[in-house]
């Protein structure tokens, strides 16, 4: 053992080794599903050995998980145009443009085929929405105060219709809709949400 002035043996911790792996295993599991995805891949991607890999992760499973959070961790910009319409518009426009995408397509794939297989994946995929939905608030409330939706209106429902659509057209290979489709599926949220009975 070495005394507590003397320096330690073997190579130093590298700080920078956790977030390597985690965004290699992520992309990885974008690419290639948690099926695809081996502990050798994320390996080499992040230029580690598997023994750095597995001093943090003790197996492929928990090293997917890591992945699956890393990919929910996304950050969402929350505008604030003056007006509902706008606001949804903008947001629509930022998720059509994601959803578009090649890594976007595999990450709403992602989520909804292992949310369902594995409920810790599912749990991180409902915190992941509620955050999303908690950061969305704001937009609700400026929009009550302004008259455009009631106050009852059912906050969880207006966050999820959209949302479906993207994951069951993705889920379905039915075309997404456009981001220039945004503010049409904006008046279709507000005319539908806002309704006064």
């Amino acid at each position: 053992m070495n005394r507590p002035d003397e320096p330690r043996r073997g190579r130093p911790r590298d700080p920078e080794a956790d977030r390597r792996i985690r965004e290699a295993a992520a992309g990885l599991l974008l690419e290639r599903g948690v099926d695809g995805m081996t502990v050798d891949a994320v390996a080499e991607r992040a230029g580690v050995g598997k023994a750095t890999l597995y001093r943090r992760w003790a197996s492929k499973d928990e090293l997917a998980l890591a992945a699956a959070e890393t990919l929910f961790e996304l950050e969402v910009r929350v505008p604030d145009t003056g007006s509902l319409l706008g606001d949804l518009a903008e947001i629509y426009t930022d998720v059509l443009r994601l959803a578009g995408s090649d890594n976007g397509r595999a990450f709403f794939r992602l989520a909804a085929t292992e949310a369902g297989r594995d409920p810790r994946v599912g749990e991180l995929y409902r915190a992941s929405l509620a955050t999303r939905l908690a950061e969305s608030g704001v937009v609700f409330d400026r929009a009550i105060a302004r008259g455009e939706l009631p106050p009852d209106v059912d906050r969880q429902l207006m966050f999820d219709w959209f949302g479906g659509i993207i994951v069951l057209r993705i889920l379905t290979n039915v075309a997404l809709p456009r981001p220039e489709d945004a503010e049409t599926l904006a008046r279709a949220t507000i005319y539908g949400f806002g309704a006064r009975s």
